[in-house]
C-alpha cells in the first residue's frame, strides 16, 4: 500500500542506523536454569528483602518468584510480545504481527520519545502534531531539542469535529523535509474521538519521508476490531502504540508497547537500556494479556462504557453543563461548563470551567481535568468515568458546586 517507497536508513538518524546495541552473555548463552551465573555481576544472594522469597506467589496460573529480582530481566520479551502479538492479531493469515514488530517499554512514553531519538536530529529536525492532543509529544521534543509543527484537528465552526486535515498535514509534509514524524492520538486525547482511517490513508500516502505514530492507548474503549496496530503490515512508516495503562487498568506498571514494521522495531529496540521492563513487569503484564486477563478487563470495560453511558444521559440534566464535545471512544468525556444556565442562553466560558475545576478539588474531594486552554475546547472540563459509586458522587457534588455558585 502507499504511493511512495519508505526508505528506513535515509529517514533514521546516521548514528542510530549504525548503531550495535548492547549484549550480554546471555545473549550468547541463553539461561535454562541449571548455569551458575557469573556473568553480570549480580548479587548471588538474592534480593534485600525482608520476607519468604521460597514462596512463589501464583497470579493466573503464573508464577511470580521473588526470589529471581537479584537477576537482570530478560532483555528481549520474546514470550511477552508474543501475547501482545496475539492481542491485536489480525484475521488475515497473510498480516500476521510476530515479536519482530514490537518494542515494550516503560509506557507509550518511553516510545514517543524513543521515536524522537531514533529519527530526529536535535536542532534541526521536526515533529507534527495535531491539537489538541496529548501532550507529552510536544514535551518529548523540547527534551530532545526537536522543532514541533501543528496543525491543528478541525475546530472551526459551531460544533468542531476534532478530524485530523489530511490535506493542510500532507501539504506541510511535502513542503519541509525537516518534518519527520507525525503523532496522532486515536482515539484523541482530550477528544476522546477516533481517527477516520481513510483520512489516516491519506496521510499515510504522502510523498514524504518519515513515520506516522498512531498513538491507540484508548483503543479497547472504542468498538472492537477499531485497532489498526495490523497496518504495520502494510505501510512501511507507521508505528502503532498502545499501552496497558488504561483499559486494562495497569498504569502501576509502566507497560507500553509499539507495533512496528520490523527495521522501525529493531532501531527502536537497538535504542533502548537493555533492561528496561523489570521481571515482575512481564510477569503481571503478561497475565494481563492472558485467556484469564482479557476476562477480567472485558467485565471491567463493560462497567465503564455503562457509566460512560449513565454520565451522557445524566450530566446533562444539570443546567449548566453544556455540549459533549469530540467522541465517545474514550474513558473519559469531555464537557462544556456554562457561565449561566442554558435555558438563559449560558456560554462555554474557562472562567465557570476553572471554578468548577477548582471547587470539585477543594471543597468536593472530585479532581477532574481542566482543558480550556486547549484550542477547540474553551470552557472544558475532561472527566475521566469512574466507578459507580463515584459516578454518582461526582453528579451529587456538580450539583452543589452549582447551587452554591448562584
Amino acid at each position: 500500500m502507499g504511493g511512495f517507497t519508505f526508505d528506513l536508513e535515509a529517514c533514521a538518524r546516521p548514528n542510530i542506523v549504525a548503531l550495535q546495541p548492547y549484549r550480554c552473555a546471555r545473549d550468547d548463552y541463553k539461561d535454562d536454569g541449571s548455569n551458575t551465573l557469573l556473568d553480570a555481576n549480580e548479587n548471588s544472594y538474592g534480593p534485600s528483602l525482608s520476607m519468604d522469597l521460597s514462596v512463589d506467589h501464583e497470579i493466573g496460573g503464573r508464577t511470580l518468584r521473588l526470589a529471581g529480582l537479584n537477576r537482570y530481566p530478560d532483555p528481549h520479551q520474546i514470550e511477552l510480545k508474543q501475547l501482545l502479538c496475539n492481542l491485536r492479531q489480525p484475521s488475515d493469515p497473510l498480516a500476521t504481527l510476530t515479536p519482530d514488530n514490537l518494542f515494550v517499554g516503560v509506557g507509550s512514553d518511553e516510545a514517543i520519545d524513543g521515536l524522537i531519538r531514533c529519527f530526529c536530529i536535535p536542532g534541526v529536525d521536526k515533529i507534527l502534531v495535531c491539537p489538541p492532543t496529548y501532550g507529552m509529544y510536544t514535551v518529548a521534543a523540547q527534551v530532545n531539542d526537536v522543532e514541533v509543527v501543528k496543525v491543528p484537528l478541525e475546530v472551526e465552526g459551531v460544533s468542531p469535529s476534532f478530524d485530523i486535515q489530511p490535506a493542510k498535514i500532507r501539504e506541510k509534509l511535502e513542503s519541509d523535509p525537516r518534518i519527520k514524524l507525525v503523532y496522532i492520538c486515536s482515539p484523541g486525547n482530550p477528544t476522546g474521538k477516533l481517527v477516520d482511517p481513510d483520512r489516516l490513508k491519506a496521510v499515510l500516502e504522502c510523498n514524504w519521508n518519515g513515520v506516522i505514530i498512531l498513538d491507540e492507548a484508548y483503543i479497547d474503549f472504542a468498538s472492537h476490531g477499531k485497532s489498526l496496530a495490523h497496518w504495520v503490515n502494510d505501510y512501511p512508516n507507521l508505528v502503532v502504540m498502545q499501552t496497558l495503562s488504561k483499559a486494562f487498568g495497569m498504569a502501576g506498571i509502566r507497560l507500553g508497547f509499539a507495533f512496528a514494521p520490523p527495521g522501525i522495531a529493531r532501531l527502536l529496540n537497538n535504542l533502548k537500556a537493555p533492561y528496561n521492563v523489570s521481571s515482575l513487569t512481564s510477569t503481571l503484564a503478561a497475565h494481563a494479556v492472558s485467556k484469564t486477563g482479557l476476562e477480567v478487563m472485558g467485565s471491567h470495560r463493560e462497567l465503564i462504557l455503562q457509566q460512560r453511558d449513565r454520565l451522557v444521559r445524566e450530566l446533562p440534566k444539570i443546567s449548566r453543563i453544556g455540549r459533549f464535545l469530540g467522541g465517545y471512544d474514550a474513558n473519559f468525556l469531555l464537557v462544556e461548563i456554562l457561565n449561566s444556565p442554558r435555558s438563559i442562553g449560558g456560554q462555554p466560558d474557562n472562567e465557570a470551567a476553572r471554578a468548577v475545576y477548582s471547587q470539585l478539588a477543594e471543597a468536593k474531594g472530585i479532581v477532574v481535568r481542566y482543558r480550556g486552554n486547549e484550542l477547540g475546547c474553551t470552557g472544558c472540563l475532561r472527566i475521566t468515568v469512574g466507578t459507580e459509586q463515584e459516578t454518582t458522587k461526582l453528579l451529587a457534588k456538580l450539583e452543589e458546586v452549582f447551587r452554591e455558585d448562584r
